[in-house]
């Protein structure tokens, strides 16, 4: 599949197979969203992979602002907790801000790399969606973060089990402009 295939067929996919996401393959597609650009190289993505007891208390418990992400979240075979450590991207070593976009590097970062995961994840077969509308303290308690890190998003993973049509695309000429 070239670049473009992937980029072009990735759909968000919100109905999954109950068969599991195998781990190998899952640290596959992670090695190949380890290649993500970031702010000076500062990789401050993390991924938490999450199955079982805890993937289902997180649909029930952090999702009551958009049920609907609660059952996509509960019928999904895995979770993927995209996380990122917090004061390195878009700081300098003294703990400033190197523009004028302050802290928000770290979130552009982050989603560098969750698209990138999504794309990795596609090429190898595995549909995901990537889910913003949850209760973010109350997951981050759930996944017990470490002091310093901060939670991005929550991608339900697995192997697809429907095929979404692409939604229509504004021309090229509604998104380009040139300037000299």
């Amino acid at each position: 599949m070239t670049a473009k295939d992937c980029i072009r067929e990735r759909r968000s996919i919100r109905r999954f197979k109950a068969d599991p996401v195998d781990h190998a393959l899952l640290r596959e597609i992670i090695e190949t969203a380890s290649y993500a650009p970031s702010w000076k190289h500062t990789q401050i993505a993390r991924y938490i992979a999450v199955e079982g007891e805890l993937k289902d208390k997180i649909a029930a418990e952090c999702t009551s602002a958009w049920p609907k992400n609660g059952e996509i979240i509960a019928q999904a075979p895995m979770l993927i907790a995209v996380t990122f450590l917090t004061g390195r991207s878009g700081f300098e070593r003294d703990g400033s801000f190197s523009t004028a976009k302050g802290s928000f590097w770290q979130s552009y970062d982050a989603g560098i790399a969750t698209q990138t995961f999504c794309l990795a994840a596609w090429d190898k077969g595995i549909g995901s969606v990537i889910m913003g509308i949850f209760d973010d303290e109350k997951a981050a308690a759930l996944l017990n973060l470490p002091q310093g890190r901060e939670l991005a998003a929550l991608i339900p993973v697995g192997y697809p089990d429907e095929a979404p049509a692409a939604p229509r695309r504004k021309p090229v000429e509604d998104l380009l402009t040139f300037q000299s």
